[in-house]
């Protein structure tokens, strides 16, 4: 009985060690993850963002206007998600629209007095 019991208990600080290991190996992954998510990210835009504009990336005031336009097109673009996270929280999701519902007999339709 005794044995087992020590077994079972071995068992977990094994078990707890190796998850703790894991764990902290995961964390680490997780931030490589996005790091690269981030350095992809950035090539993506910045590409997107000089796309249809002659820029000279061989001289510095050519990367100092690649700089100027492409984090123009970031804030313009964090802007317009702004604007867009707003307008949908500003929605009425209800299943019911409540400038339609008349909680008030005086404020009723004439269609449903005459009813």
């Amino acid at each position: 009985m005794a044995i087992s019991t020590s077994f079972f208990i071995l068992a977990g600080v094994i078990v707890l060690i190796w998850t703790l290991i894991e764990m902290k190996r995961m964390k680490h992954k997780l931030f490589a993850i996005f790091l690269i998510g981030l350095i992809i990210f950035a090539y993506v835009t910045f590409n997107i963002s000089l796309q249809n504009h002659n820029t000279d990336l061989s001289t510095v005031p050519g990367w100092i206007d690649a700089g100027k336009l492409y984090f123009s097109w970031l804030g313009t673009a964090f802007v317009r998600v702004k604007d867009i996270t707003a307008y949908a929280i500003g929605l009425d999701w209800k299943d019911y629209n409540e400038s339609v519902v008349s909680k008030n007999p005086a404020n009723e339709s004439i269609w449903n007095k005459l009813k």
